[in-house]
């Protein structure tokens, strides 16, 4: 007899081998819709057992991203005074926006997150540039300026123009990374979706400003801030659903899985080899 389990010895080491199966189980294989809200990213499979050594960076990479979308959103509508294009929170931009995204980005890289990944890289770049951008010594201005002086040069026509195609390119790679996001969920997907008029009306904004058309332009910008602070209010809600999960808390929030509803191209192959093989005769 086990003295300690009040059973047969055999018994009680058949009990503690089933419980340790079930916990490993839980550990390394998480459900597909579960999967997708933790890395935002249609599972794939890697070699390796990164994912079970490493923790989940994408929640710190939102983390970065609403601090440093949520008051640059405010600072375009000018909510109670705010503007200057957000230049009081350039650390802000840089450091929480660019650098924990960044960081998060290698990360994902490392677990085999290509998609997480591609995200984070470009999004974290886009607030290193949105901060360095309103720091006078990279003196992006000064191509523009006829004297030389750099903020001079940030309203020039020539500037706007330009900056307004580099909005357009974030809105064309947003547009791809929205379609990809078919393959995760609603919530996820109707962000990037959100983010696609956000770069749009950044775009026009600059080409307005560009044209002389001032009130144009302040109101495209206000309509980024907008749609901005609209998706921030979603990535809010994928964080929360993340976290919430990370410590296992017995509350979970729905997001809208949408895997099942759209198969990836090996899974369609798979069960279209069934399909075929089912249907051939004996």
């Amino acid at each position: 007899m086990d003295e300690t389990k009040g059973a047969p010895l055999g018994q009680s080491t058949s009990r503690d081998d089933v419980l340790r199966r079930v916990q490993t189980a839980e550990s390394v294989f998480l459900p597909r819709e579960v999967f997708e809200a933790l890395y935002l990213n249609p599972e794939r499979n890697v070699p390796g057992d990164l994912r079970k050594k490493f923790g989940n960076p994408t929640p710190a990479c939102l983390i970065g991203f609403v601090m440093a979308a949520t008051p640059y959103a405010a600072a375009n509508m000018g909510w109670r005074g705010a503007g200057g294009a957000g230049g009081a929170i350039i650390p802000t931009m840089i450091f929480f926006g660019g650098m924990l995204q960044i960081v998060g980005a290698i990360m994902e890289w490392i677990l085999g997150n290509t998609f997480s990944m591609c995200l984070f890289f470009t999004y974290g770049t886009f607030w290193v540039v949105a901060g360095t951008q309103l720091v006078p010594w990279f003196g992006v201005g000064l191509q523009y300026s006829p004297s030389g002086s750099n903020l001079q040069g940030m309203t020039e026509p020539g500037y706007y123009a330009t900056f307004g195609f580099y909005y357009l390119s974030l809105a064309m790679v947003t547009t791809i990374f929205t379609v990809c996001a078919l393959r995760t969920n609603i919530v996820f997907f109707s962000a990037l979706f959100t983010l696609i008029f956000a770069f749009g009306c950044g775009t026009g904004a600059f080409w307005n400003l560009a044209l002389g058309n001032v009130h144009a332009g302040e109101r495209l910008t206000v309509a980024a801030g907008a749609f901005t602070f609209a998706l921030t209010m979603m990535i809010w809600y994928v964080l929360a659903v993340q976290l919430l999960e990370a410590v296992d808390f017995p509350l979970t929030l729905p997001v809208g899985d949408l895997s099942t509803y759209i198969k990836g191209k090996k899974e369609r192959a798979i069960n279209k080899e069934r399909m075929n093989g089912n249907d051939t005769p004996n």
